[in-house]
This record gives C-alpha cells, sequence and structure tokens, in this order.
C-alpha cells in the first residue's frame, strides 16, 4: 500500500533502483521485485476468483504484463499502484481456460494445512474444532456465493477493501476512478452481499 512519506519511502528508492536495474536487462532485479510483491498479487487475486489455478493463472499474467511493460512506466508514480492497476485490470477481464477448473477452491490448502499442519489435542476439542471449521467453512461458501452475484468492479472494490485493507483512495488510485465512484461501488456491492446473505441464511 501507499505510504504517507512519499519520496523519502526506502521502499520506493529500492523499487526505483530495482526497476532501473531490470530495465538493463538484471533478470535477478526483476525477480526481486517480483518477490516483494507477489504474495500481495496472489492474494488479490486469490480472493477475487476464489480458484486456485484461475489466481495462479492471473498471478503469471500480471508478472508477464509488468516485465513487457516496465520500460514505459513513468517513475514519477508508485510502482505498487501501478502493478496492482494491472493485477485488477488482468482479474476483471480474466476468463477461465477450463471448466474443470472452476470449482478448484484455495480452501482445500487451507483444509490440508489444517490436517497436517496442527496437532490434535484432544478429542473433544477436536470435535469443537472440526465443528467451527464446517461452521466456518458453510459461512465463506455462502460468502462466495453471494460475491458472484454483485458486478466484476464491484466485487474488485469489495475485495481491496474488506480482503486487502485498502483505504478508498488507494482503490481509487489502483482502479484509475473517483473516491465517490469506489464508495457507490463498496456500498452497492455491501447491500447486494447483505440481502444475498440474509436469502441464504434463512
Amino acid at each position: 500500500m501507499s505510504d504517507a512519506k512519499g519520496k523519502s519511502d526506502p521502499m520506493q528508492v529500492d523499487d526505483r533502483d530495482l526497476i532501473l536495474k531490470a530495465r538493463q536487462g538484471n533478470i535477478a532485479a526483476f525477480e526481486q521485485l517480483v518477490q516483494k510483491y507477489d504474495k500481495r498479487v496472489f492474494s488479490i487475486a486469490s480472493q477475487y476468483v476464489q480458484s486456485s489455478e484461475d489466481a495462479k493463472d492471473i498471478y503469471q499474467e500480471v508478472f508477464v504484463r509488468v516485465f513487457r511493460g516496465l520500460p514505459k512506466f513513468e517513475l514519477r508514480s508508485e510502482f505498487s499502484t501501478w502493478l496492482y492497476r494491472i493485477t485488477t485490470n488482468v482479474c476483471l477481464t480474466h476468463r477461465a481456460r477450463s471448466r474443470k477448473h472452476n470449482h478448484a477452491s484455495l480452501d482445500d490448502r487451507h483444509d490440508d494445512e489444517e490436517r497436517h499442519g496442527r496437532p490434535l489435542k484432544g478429542s473433544v476439542r477436536d470435535e469443537e474444532a472440526t465443528d467451527q471449521r464446517l461452521i466456518d467453512s458453510e459461512i465463506s461458501s455462502k460468502v462466495r456465493q453471494a460475491l458472484k452475484s454483485i458486478s466484476a468492479k464491484q466485487r474488485m472494490v469489495f475485495t481491496l477493501r474488506h480482503y486487502e485493507g485498502y483505504k478508498l483512495k488507494e482503490i481509487a488510485a489502483i482502479m484509475k476512478c473517483s473516491e465517490g465512484t469506489v464508495k457507490r461501488y463498496l456500498f452497492t456491492a455491501t447491500e447486494r452481499m447483505r440481502s444475498q446473505l440474509k436469502e441464504m441464511m434463512e
């Protein structure tokens, strides 16, 4: 996310140095840029499409576009804003290449972590934890269904605000629109989500 320190931010200075080196053909510098932002890019993609395979496709396309567009990137603006703008654009225009991947959820990965990454602490606690996971999973499923009921841009604004924690001003910069437009998208998305979830819960 952006920083109030502006040009004095060492992160930005570091980005500038890496960008200049990458433009000169330094692959290691470009890889450093990727490593610096790849988790956030993948997070935005996975929350938006809610499919691990689609998120990977988006992730790859984003950094291909970044690599190709780097020579034209204007150093006057923040690299992170430009990168996340590319990410949102790829998300908004993304179409799954194969129907068989449409239902591949990131929840599978989280379930594996629950099964293999955490020790058991007693049968009673295990049952309670399992029940809670089932409840959480059901709620997550309903939220995913509700997200599908809103428009692409509304879903992106909702994702950036509630899942990624961006401020309205930052979202406006990423999506190249006014804060008023972002507020309108967010309000409409929230109202429709509430309506959809209320119907599902009933």
